[in-house]
């Protein structure tokens, strides 16, 4: 049982994305935007950008703001909003205009269904059961940030890890070594380590809680195994391997903007606008840009500005 379980929690101050949020300040359009190819379209809107936490919701955040400034929008900044749930009842009660969320996060965490009854089609059953909230979900952008665990390297050689059945069957073996870093959302999510845990029949000894941008260095110091998102760059940074999900329990996490459906009413040019840009975000660009961030240290909006540049989207 959970409370049988050692669980610590590691204060780390605050994330480095939610330290870039706190500090940027989206201001800009409102007199036609940019020269780019969207000038105009939106001018006069007024609209609030928000965002989870993590680096990527971040960056996604300021890509959207950036490019509805563009078309002549003035954008209010109010992201790194800690913890799905937050956000999610910031864009209902109207807090916030849109934040891009995930088709995982809206099946179980949203629509309060379970990992164990996902339909095929998972982004056209949560956009169409979302519809219903009054919540639009533009179409997704070809990229999933999948939760997963991931070791050291040198630690999966040495063990023979390489699936998530590998550490169950080590953990079992060895609870002396079955630490496990992760952030308080994932923790406490069902299909996130409660699910886990079950699906592949172990338990890890000890559970740390951290800020999720203190995970990466702390896997194999402070603990064996760690929480991880797919699209982060830190992954191979900090020489990582992360374990195949080989029962598949963990659900689709494909990136899409949302917003409520009056918005989109109001402003339906925003759909031609940000389908040019969903398009071109792959796994790898999100990576890339994820790492600018984490491990270059640049500006979250610097470099949302410099990739929307360079693919000819804004002017």
């Amino acid at each position: 049982m959970r409370n049988q379980k050692s669980t610590k929690t590691l204060l780390g101050g605050i994330g480095l994305a939610a330290v870039a949020a706190l500090t940027l300040t989206a201001c800009g359009g409102g007199d036609g935007g940019g020269d780019g190819p969207n000038a105009g379209l939106l001018e006069g809107a007024e609209l609030t950008a928000g965002s989870k936490e993590f680096t990527e919701s971040v960056v996604l955040s300021q890509i959207t703001s950036l490019a509805l400034e563009d078309a002549g929008a003035s954008i209010e900044d109010q992201t790194g909003i800690s913890g799905s749930a937050t956000v999610r009842e910031a864009l209902e009660t109207d807090e916030i205009d849109f934040y891009w969320d995930y088709t995982g996060t809206g099946w179980v965490n949203i629509l309060g269904n379970t990992t164990e009854e996902v339909p095929e089609d998972l982004f056209a059953s949560v956009s169409e059961a979302d519809a219903e909230n009054g919540i639009a979900w533009l179409d997704p952008a070809p990229f999933e940030n999948t939760y997963r665990i991931a070791v050291k390297q040198d630690f999966a050689e040495e063990n023979g890890l390489q699936t998530q059945s590998d550490a169950a069957a080590f953990i079992n073996e060895n609870p002396d070594q079955a630490r496990v870093c992760a952030a308080s959302e994932f923790i406490n999510r069902d299909d996130g380590l409660p699910g886990l845990e079950d699906a592949y029949g172990f338990e890890f000894s000890e559970v740390l809680e951290l800020e999720l941008n203190l995970i990466y260095t702390q896997v194999g110091d402070s603990c064996e195994f760690g929480e991880v998102f797919s699209t982060d760059a830190r992954i191979a940074s900090n020489d990582m391997l992360v374990l195949e999900d080989d029962e598949e329990f963990f659900v689709e996490y494909q990136g899409a903007m949302t917003l409520r459906q009056e918005t989109l009413d109001e402003y339906p040019e925003i759909e031609e606008i940000m389908a040019p840009i969903s398009e071109q975000l792959t796994n790898e660009t999100m990576m890339e840009l994820n790492g600018k961030v984490d491990t270059d240290g640049e500006n979250p909006r610097d470099v949302a500005e410099e990739w929307l540049q360079d693919q000819g989207l804004i002017g």
